[in-house]
C-alpha cells in the first residue's frame, strides 16, 4: 500500500515592511532615541520632575534633539544599499520604486516616533508621584511625534540622493543648528513654523495646533517622498499643497497659537492663618507644607495688626494689600519634585516681603535696624550667624554696627507680648512706604 503524499502548506514569506521593522536598523534607531532622550532628562530631572507643565514643556523642547537624530537615522537608512552595491539588483525587483522605499523608510520614521513617545512616556511616569494639583499635558505630543518621523522620511531622501557616508552624521548637525537658529530667532513666520520652537511651562496649544503642525510636517516629508520615489511625481502636489495650507494657518495665527494655562492665573488659599497664603492652583498640593514652613512666622504675627492680607506668588496682582511669596518656579531651585528645597531659607524670604519696602534711596539707621531685627525674629537667614561671623572679624566700624544689630535683635526678643506685639503693629503701618519718621526705635 503505497503511502499518500500530502502536499505542503506553502510557506507565506514575510512582508519585506514587517521584515525591516523587526530585524533591520530601524528598532536600533528608535532605541537610540529613547537613550538619547533618556540621559538628557535624567540630567534636567529636577527642572521638570514633579510639574505636568514643566515635563510638558520639556518634552516638547526635546524635539529639538530628537528630530536631528530621527532625520540622521533615516539618512543613513537610505544610504543602506548604496554602502551594499545592491541598488542595481534591488532595481530588477517587481516592486515599484515608491514601495521599495517606504519599505525602507517606514520602518525607522516609526520607530524614531515611537522612540519619542516611549521617553515621553517614561518621563510622565516620572512625574506622576510628584505632581502638584496639575494634570497631564498631552496635547503637543501628536504634533511633535510626526514631526519627527518626517524628519526619518526627509532624511531617507537625503539618504538615497547624496552619495556619501558622512551624510548622516551631517544632516544632524545641519537640522540641530538650523532648528537652533530657528528657535533663537525674533518671532515670525519661521519660528512659527519650527517644530522645535521652545514653549514656557505656562504655555498651552490651540487644540488645533498640533493637527496643523503634524500637517505641516507630514506634508513636507510625503511631498519629498512622493516627488522622490513615485512614477507619477505631479501626484507630489497634494501634500505640499496640505503643508502649505496647514503653513498659512500657523502663519497667520502666529502667537494666538499657545495661550496661558488657566491654572496659572487661578490661586488656592489657606485662610486658616493671618498673613493668609496663597499659590498658583496647579501647585495647590503644595500649600500645606507651604503654610507649614511659614507656621513660625504666622504664629509670631498673632495678634499683631497692620498685616498685609495674604502672601500670594510673584506673578500675581492684587487690589488687597498683599505680601510677595517666594517664587516656586521655575523649579529645580527652591521646590524639587514636590518638596521645599529649604523651607528656612523660603521663610526668610516670606518674612522679608513682609516689609513691603521700596528700594529706598536714603535707608536711615533706623530703619535698617527695625528691618533686621524683625527679620531675625520672625525667621532669621539661614546665613546670618556666617554674616555675622565675617562682620565680627571686619573693620571696626562693622563690628559696631554688628553690635548695634545684636542689641536690637535682643531688645525686640526680651519684649512683653503685648509690648512686642505693639510695637510691630506700628512697624507694619509703615510697610510699603520709606517713611522715616514712623518707623519704631529699638
Amino acid at each position: 500500500m503505497s503511502a499518500v503524499t500530502v502536499p505542503k502548506t506553502p510557506v507565506r514569506a514575510p512582508h519585506p515592511l514587517r521584515a525591516e521593522a523587526v530585524r533591520g536598523f530601524a528598532p536600533f534607531a528608535g532605541v537610540a532615541v529613547v537613550l538619547t532622550l533618556g540621559v538628557l532628562l535624567t540630567g534636567t530631572s529636577a527642572h521638570w520632575q514633579g510639574g505636568w507643565a514643566e515635563t510638558a514643556a520639556q518634552l516638547h523642547n526635546s524635539v529639538l534633539i530628537s528630530v536631528p537624530l530621527a532625520a540622521a537615522a533615516g539618512c543613513w537608512q537610505g544610504g543602506r544599499e548604496r554602502r551594499r552595491r545592491t541598488e542595481e539588483l534591488w532595481g530588477t525587483v517587481v516592486r515599484t520604486p515608491l514601495a521599495r522605499f517606504l519599505a525602507s523608510a517606514l520602518p525607522v520614521a516609526l520607530w524614531t516616533a515611537a522612540g519619542h513617545l516611549v521617553a515621553a512616556g517614561l518621563a510622565m511616569l516620572a512625574t506622576w508621584p510628584y505632581a502638584q494639583g496639575d494634570r497631564p499635558r498631552l496635547g503637543p505630543l501628536p504634533g511633535d511625534a510626526v514631526a519627527v518621523a518626517a524628519a526619518a522620511l526627509l532624511g531617507h531622501v537625503v539618504g538615497r540622493t547624496v552619495p556619501t557616508r558622512l551624510a548622516a552624521p551631517l544632516l544632524a548637525i545641519a537640522g540641530y543648528v538650523g532648528l537652533g537658529v530657528l528657535t533663537s530667532a525674533d518671532p515670525g513666520l519661521a519660528r512659527h513654523l519650527d517644530p522645535a520652537a521652545p514653549v514656557m511651562d505656562t504655555d498651552v496649544p490651540v487644540w488645533w495646533q498640533p493637527l496643523a503642525m503634524a500637517g505641516w510636517t507630514a506634508g513636507l516629508a510625503l511631498a519629498a517622498t512622493l516627488g522622490y520615489a513615485a512614477r507619477r511625481r505631479a501626484t507630489a502636489l497634494l501634500p505640499l499643497a496640505a503643508a502649505v495650507a496647514a503653513a498659512a494657518v500657523l502663519g497667520q495665527t502666529g502667537d494666538g497659537l499657545w495661550h496661558e494655562d488657566p491654572l496659572a492665573r487661578r490661586q488656592v488659599c489657606d485662610t486658616s492663618v493671618t498673613p493668609a497664603v496663597c499659590v498658583d492652583a496647579r501647585f495647590a498640593g503644595m500649600l500645606p507644607q507651604i503654610t507649614d514652613a511659614l507656621s513660625g512666622i504666622t504664629g509670631r504675627l498673632k495678634g499683631v495688626r497692620n498685616l498685609p492680607t495674604r502672601w500670594e506668588e510673584q506673578n500675581h496682582e492684587s487690589r488687597d494689600p498683599e505680601a510677595r511669596l517666594p517664587m516656586l518656579t521655575p523649579l529645580g531651585w527652591s521646590v524639587v519634585r514636590g518638596r521645599l528645597t529649604d523651607p528656612r531659607q523660603y521663610a526668610w524670604e516670606a518674612a522679608a516681603a513682609l516689609e513691603r519696602r521700596p528700594e529706598c534711596l536714603h535707608p536711615t539707621r533706623r530703619m535698617l535696624l527695625a528691618d533686621d531685627a524683625v527679620e531675625a525674629y520672625l525667621a532669621p537667614s539661614p546665613l546670618q550667624d556666617g554674616m555675622d561671623a565675617w562682620d565680627a572679624k571686619g573693620s571696626a566700624e562693622q563690628r559696631a554696627e554688628l553690635r548695634s544689630r545684636r542689641a536690637a535683635r535682643a531688645r525686640l526678643r526680651a519684649m512683653g507680648g503685648a509690648e512686642r506685639r505693639a510695637w510691630l503693629s506700628a512697624y507694619f503701618a509703615t510697610a510699603g512706604t520709606c517713611d522715616v519718621k514712623g518707623v519704631p526705635a529699638l
